[in-house]
């Protein structure tokens, strides 16, 4: 007789259960009467930030801001016995963090009185996936007013700095002060509209299989010669992570800009720190308009800085042209990094809380390129 070595049905059909759960990309959880979390599958574990068993051990109350609409809808569901959807519930707090806006799908158990299940889908991706389409319609805009500025404002500069060069042969030397000074603004005013120029360049952009950490690894050390010379950088890089499919001179250029952000906020404070971050992320695809194809954004590159942050009325108009917190900045690095990354079909968003602001980068991967390319010729895990 051969010993029958299957599951009893009732543990196998748990485990299924249990890992259909936590297939889930949306955090779900389990209260019981008395309002304890019975049960939270990965995802809720991530979203907040603590393991199921340390859940278990507390309300639901402990963990979400006082006074939430969540727990009058937990009432709700309870008495009437039936499901409750709730739209754009804010849950932002110390404990979760800032914009933890999300969709509620609350439900009853029935094999269990007064137990109910919590889906939360979170808003946050989808919100600003609509600000990344923001920023390109504001980059367009910008780029119709640097075809106009190219033509209209360039010509004239160069009269006016020719004659101020002719003027300061035979001024005196008090006035020729003021001839050098004409001369300076017009070749900030050029440089300025030349930076603004890169936005009407509509050339499609010459892509190929890039691993992006030899793009971060050259960032690093083009800081570290220069700019970022004082300041601590590291990288935490994902080895397995697939090549991106991309311009390496544009995202050299994108990073570059980023990191030079990051130790202009850290700035000369002794524990300032600047951290280069990979990851692969699966689950994050975007719908192509008039197709029905998807495209895949697991690809997501951070930089990361303790500096002093972002002020939160900037932080939605950060992408946008002109917008600046610097004293003599032109508002259009991140403006050209939103063109940059929006060309590549990717989406770039910033979060900033005190003394941490993230840039984080999702791209595509590369449709040609294997786990082994991506991590040839780059660093092959987490250094300090």
């Amino acid at each position: 007789m051969t010993k029958d070595t299957t599951s009893p049905p009732d543990q196998a059909g748990g485990t299924v259960a249990m890992a259909v759960l936590n297939a889930i990309q949306n955090p779900v959880v389990m209260v019981d009467e008395s309002g304890f979390v019975v049960f939270a599958n990965w995802e809720a574990e991530a979203f907040f930030g603590a393991s199921a068993s340390h859940l278990a051990r507390y309300r639901i109350s402990t963990f979400i801001p006082f006074g939430s609409p969540l727990l009058a809808l937990i009432d709700q569901v309870r008495e009437r016995k039936a499901p409750v959807n709730e739209y754009r519930v804010d849950l932002s707090s110390p404990r979760l963090g800032q914009d933890k806006l999300v969709d509620l799908y609350v439900a009853p158990v029935l094999s269990e009185p007064g137990a109910v299940v919590i889906v939360f889908q979170e808003r946050s991706m989808a919100d600003k996936i609509d600000r990344q389409l923001t920023h390109r319609a504001a980059a367009r805009s910008v780029t119709g007013l640097a075809s106009m500025l190219a033509h209209e404002i360039k010509n004239p500069l160069s009269g006016i700095r020719g004659a101020a060069q002719l003027l300061e042969q035979s001024a005196i030397d008090d006035d020729r002060a003021l001839t050098r000074l004409i001369c300076d603004e017009t070749d900030r005013i050029v440089s300025l509209v030349d930076r603004m120029e890169v936005f009407s360049d509509e050339r499609p952009v010459d892509r190929m299989p890039v691993n992006i950490h030899s793009v971060l690894d050259h960032v690093k050390a083009v800081a570290k010669a220069g700019f970022a010379r004082n300041i601590r950088v590291t990288e935490s890089y994902d080895p397995s992570l697939p090549a991106v499919y991309a311009n390496r001179d544009q995202l050299v250029q994108v990073f570059l800009n980023l990191v030079k952000n990051a130790a202009e906020a850290v700035g000369d404070r002794p524990d300032g720190e600047i951290m280069l971050t990979t990851a692969y992320r699966p689950g994050i695809r975007l719908s192509v308009a008039g197709t029905r194809e998807k495209i895949s954004l697991p690809l997501e590159f951070c930089v990361h800085d303790n500096g002093p942050g972002v002020p939160a009325d900037l932080l939605p108009h950060l992408f946008d042209p002109f917008i600046t917190t610097k004293t003599n900045g032109s508002g259009l690095g991140l403006a050209l990094v939103a063109k940059i990354i929006g060309d590549h079909g990717g989406i770039i968003e910033c979060d900033s809380q005190n003394s941490r602001t993230t840039f984080r980068v999702l791209m595509p991967a590369s449709k040609d390129a294997s786990l082994e390319d991506a991590s040839s010729a780059s660093s092959t895990g987490p250094s300090r």
